[in-house]
């Protein structure tokens, strides 16, 4: 009536005992008090309880976590409250930590292919450097890459 859209899509509420596993989609609110395994996406605001547990890969708006998390997450806006814990890749703008919360991996702010299934094959070339590189320059790249995608696949084997 007063220019509010009307949000027909309801709380949604995983109850503590309750295991999903799967995709899953909230087109609203969600607050989680079981656990959900899989590909989770919402639209609107979730938040894990202190007994709820997600893992597997989040895309969400904003996400409170008072549980656990382990994964692979992108949002707009992360909160870990002080009994909260989140482990793994996190793609965020925003990121609130409280005394007692944990966060063990990595974060990242640009937008990057982190949930894509696909890596991404077309870069953009932003330096000033000329295009044409050096035989130094050639040879010594596969091995910095080589070290890098080591890391990643510790960084992956210890989650």
């Amino acid at each position: 009536m007063f220019g509010k859209k009307n949000n027909r899509a309801g709380l949604t509420f995983i109850a503590q005992g309750t295991k999903l596993s799967g995709e899953t989609h909230f087109a609203g609110e969600a607050l989680i008090g079981g656990e959900l395994h899989g590909k989770i996406s919402a639209t609107g605001k979730l938040t894990i309880e202190v007994d709820g547990y997600i893992e597997g890969e989040l895309q969400c708006k904003e996400i409170k976590v008072s549980g656990a998390f382990k994964g692979k997450m992108k949002c707009e806006k992360l909160n870990i409250t002080s009994t909260g814990s989140v482990e793994g890749e996190i793609a965020c703008n925003s990121m609130e930590i409280f005394e007692g919360g944990q966060f063990i991996g990595m974060r990242v702010r640009e937008e990057v292919a982190l949930l894509a299934s696909e890596p991404d094959t077309q870069a953009i070339n932003t330096s000033t450097k000329p295009a044409v590189k050096s035989e130094a320059e050639t040879n010594a790249e596969p091995e910095a890459e080589s070290q890098l995608d080591n890391y990643f696949k510790e960084l992956t084997k210890s989650a």
